[in-house]
């Protein structure tokens, strides 16, 4: 037997391994590709979900009254567990009414209207002209 022989033999026989090793490594990295797509599917649906859970306990709550109907929520603060004050406008005449589980009452109709600069876009042009200085 040649030493070309004993080469050419161990050659086969070492790439025999070779291609058994390849198959293994491309299962392994199928396998990851899918755990790590999982994992990630896994965490934007857990995000979506929880987004979803903080609006809908912010309408419970109502934390973002409507600002866009006939009846505007100018302000409301809470005096007691299940009992609050608030400041609304009707047909740009201003009420200040007393909230409870079972009834309103309205506790005074306001003579001046009362300025609120607690909206978004107020503050950011109050921001925009404090940057402007």
């Amino acid at each position: 037997m040649s030493i070309f022989s004993v080469i050419l033999s161990q050659t086969v026989t070492a790439a025999e391994p070779l291609a058994a090793v390849d198959k293994v490594s491309t299962s392994a990295s199928n396998t990851a590709f899918v755990s790590t797509l999982a994992n990630m599917l896994g965490g934007l649906i857990v995000v979506i979900a929880l987004i979803f859970l903080l609006a809908y306990i912010v309408k419970k709550l109502n934390l973002a009254p409507s600002q866009h109907g006939i009846i505007k929520t100018i302000a409301t603060t809470q005096v007691g567990h299940k009992e609050k004050i608030m400041l609304i406008e009707v047909n740009e005449q201003q009420y200040l009414v007393g909230v409870t589980a079972s009834q309103v009452n309205l506790l005074d109709k306001m003579a001046q209207p009362v300025e609120s600069n607690t909206t978004f876009a107020k503050n950011l042009q109050q921001a925009k002209e404090a940057s402007n200085d």
